[in-house]
């Protein structure tokens, strides 16, 4: 990658932005980190109230993508067989078949997670970790390209199960809608008025373009300051009073990866401190636990990272420090 210059990364951004943008109102930032995931080969948790249009942004955004999708509505009484597959016997050919569940996609949207028993959260474990999903002893492998896309409602408790820690750490990225603006939300009801402007998103060539993509966020240069601070963010994190657990490894890993691609985006083939400070809550926040006196003083993992993000010394180009900005 060359600096200054169109690269396929900017071009398969910038096509898949447009294309969303055509139905989405003003949450450019929610579809970058999305296909920051999609570059990466993560999967996203997208954590916020009803009605601010999570499963749309999902149906636009595998809309532009032009790949295989399925949707899963996670309800109580939802088995494990009825995400992965099951194995059936086939009178026709007198043999057990299996037959692939609603996993078997390019882009998979998982709404309402936390509606879904825990067993049945962990059918989804192995998917995302391993890209396959073993029924009856034999492993399965996925199409690839394949994300999960997943909803959870904040709010609302009474009937959800919450995602244990194990399966949050599979989640590249946690990400929020917010409420829009009050001219965004002019322009939502002025766009859906009379038509779907889904039913006008073109798929890019995602298919042609994402193999060389995703080699090009591989290939973005990392320099060891770089990776000396990411580390020092997932150690503050260890160390902060306001949190109990603080960031694993993979968490370490998943932010220098997510911030590849965020570079990557820019058209930059190295990473910057202001990368990695851009994803350090959509990465962390999910993977951390706060401490009981930050609960009970009802502050949130997001402020607790603001507050580290902060605090520990960013590296300069001379190899100098420079407080956080």
């Amino acid at each position: 990658m060359q600096e200054g210059r169109d690269t396929v990364v900017q071009r398969l951004g910038s096509a898949v932005g447009d294309e969303v943008g055509r139905v989405i109102v003003g949450k450019a930032d929610q579809t970058r980190l999305v296909t920051v995931a999609l570059l990466t080969g993560g999967h996203v948790l997208i954590d916020d109230v009803p009605g601010v249009a999570k499963t749309l942004l999902v149906r636009t955004f595998a809309a532009a993508l032009g790949l295989s999708f399925r949707r899963i509505q996670c309800t109580a009484d939802l088995l494990p067989a009825d995400v992965t597959g099951s194995t059936v016997f086939d009178e026709r050919g007198r043999e057990f078949v299996f037959r692939p569940g609603p996993l078997f996609a390019d882009v998979v949207l998982a709404d309402e997670i936390n509606r879904a028993t825990p067993r049945t959260q962990s059918a989804f474990l192995e998917a995302m970790q391993e890209g396959s999903v073993t029924v009856d002893g034999t492993t399965h492998p996925l199409p690839q390209p394949f994300m999960v896309l997943a909803t959870q409602n904040p709010v609302e408790q009474k009937g959800t199960f919450p995602l244990p820690e194990a399966q949050l750490d599979r989640f590249l990225l946690r990400i929020r809608m917010g409420y829009p603006s009050a001219a965004d939300e002019v322009e939502i009801l002025r766009r859906f008025r009379a038509v779907d402007p889904l039913d006008e998103v073109r798929p890019v060539d995602v298919a042609g373009e994402l193999p060389a993509a995703q080699q090009e966020v591989r290939d973005v240069y990392v320099a060891d300051d770089v990776a000396q601070y990411v580390v020092a963010l997932a150690t503050a994190t260890r160390e902060a009073p306001g949190l109990r657990l603080g960031a694993s490894p993979r968490a370490s890993l998943a932010l220098l990866h997510a911030a590849q691609a965020w570079a990557a985006l820019d058209g930059r083939p190295f990473v910057t401190p202001d990368d990695v400070q851009s994803l350090a809550v959509p990465v962390l926040a999910h993977r951390v636990l706060l401490s009981r006196d930050a609960a009970f003083a009802q502050r949130d993992a997001e402020a607790v990272l603001r507050e580290i993000v902060a605090e520990v010394p960013v590296p300069a180009e001379q190899g100098e420090t420079l407080s956080a900005r």
